[in-house]
């Protein structure tokens, strides 16, 4: 609800980066339009054709946004985690969601409202530029994935998840914990479930991982790395 912000969201709003810079008054008023929402896993955070009145920030636990396909298929847009905010462009369009976001686990979100963003936005062009930056950035986000799914193999996509966040000099063998189900990383990925299964099966076999549930071990990350290039 609305009303005296808790020390707590104050907090936290002076931690994302959108908001740096900002005076303790300028994240005062920006808390006074902020709410908490907790949403169990499984719950829907909004619908796909909602009406947005703010835009969200991931406090902890994970959110999909996903639409679904005309057969009944499910395709994950993406996963939000801890730090992250979305909804700001649709908040901007005054068009509907074109998603869903759906809790993956419990989770506590931060939602900001519209009006008090307009507010700052009128006193405070720095949070514009900042806002821009961050769109950008999800922009840019988007157009690689456009182009690892047109460009890249369903193996390709799958080896540069796994690497995603190691360099060159990885230490040997490397551990990676999926943090979420196949089938969403599958639908992240763009392929099917089977497909993503069919291909970490490939690469068991050829002695480039070995998968003991979420756990995924890399023996030897180049050998990963140079696979299929």
């Amino acid at each position: 609800m609305h009303g005296t912000p808790s020390l707590n969201i104050t907090a936290l709003l002076s931690r994302v980066p959108l908001f740096g810079g900002m005076e303790p008054e300028e994240i005062g008023r920006i808390a006074r339009g902020t709410r908490e929402i907790n949403v169990a896993k499984g719950d829907i955070l909004f619908h796909k054709g909602g009406t947005p009145t703010g835009f969200h920030l991931m406090v902890y636990g994970q959110v999909k946004l996903a639409f679904s396909s005309p057969q009944g298929g499910e395709k994950v847009v993406d996963i939000m985690v801890p730090g992250q905010t979305f909804g700001e462009a649709v908040m901007f369009m005054d068009k509907p969601y074109p998603v869903y976001a759906q809790a993956i686990k419990d989770s506590q979100l931060l939602h900001i409202s519209k009006s008090v963003i307009l507010d700052e936005l009128g006193k405070d062009p720095r949070l514009g530029r900042k806002m821009i930056a961050a769109l950008s950035m999800r922009l840019h986000h988007l157009i690689t994935d456009v182009e690892s799914y047109s460009l890249h193999s369903g193996r390709q996509r799958i080896i540069g998840y796994l690497l995603r966040d190691n360099v060159d000099d990885a230490p040997d063998p490397l551990v990676v914990t999926l943090p979420v189900s196949k089938g969403i990383i599958a639908s992240r990925l763009n392929l099917t479930q089977e497909h993503f299964s069919r291909i970490l099966h490939e690469l068991t076999e050829a002695g480039l991982i070995t998968v003991e549930g979420r756990r995924i071990t890399i023996p030897d990350v180049g050998k990963l790395r140079a696979y299929d290039l």
